[in-house]
C-alpha cells in the first residue's frame, strides 16, 4: 500500500467525522449559547440548566440528521471495502 492511499483514505475519514458529527456539534454550539445568554441576562447561576435542553436538542439533532449520518457512514464503508483489491495490489 503507498503512502498516498493510506492518507488518501485517512483524509476521507477525517471528513467524514467532520461531517458526521457537524449536526451535533452545532446544535449543541447553538443551544448551549442561548442558554448562556439567558443566564447572563437572568443572573441565574445554575450549571445544570443547560443539561436537558442540551440533551434535547441533541435528541432531536439524531433523530432528523440521522439517516443522512448513516447514508454518508455506509457509502464510506462500502467504497473501503470495493477499494480493498486495489489498496493490497
Amino acid at each position: 500500500m503507498t503512502p498516498d492511499k493510506v492518507i488518501d483514505l485517512s483524509q476521507q475519514a477525517l471528513y467524514l467525522i467532520a461531517m458526521i458529527s457537524a449536526p451535533m456539534l452545532l446544535s449543541a454550539l447553538g443551544i448551549g449559547l442561548l442558554i448562556g445568554m439567558f443566564q447572563a441576562a437572568t443572573s441565574i447561576n445554575e450549571q445544570t440548566l443547560s443539561f436537558i435542553p442540551k440533551l434535547m436538542v441533541l435528541l432531536l439533532s439524531v433523530l432528523i440528521a440521522g439517516p443522512w449520518m448513516l447514508e454518508l457512514l455506509l457509502s464510506y464503508t462500502r467504497r473501503l471495502y470495493l477499494s480493498i483489491p486495489g489498496l493490497i495490489g
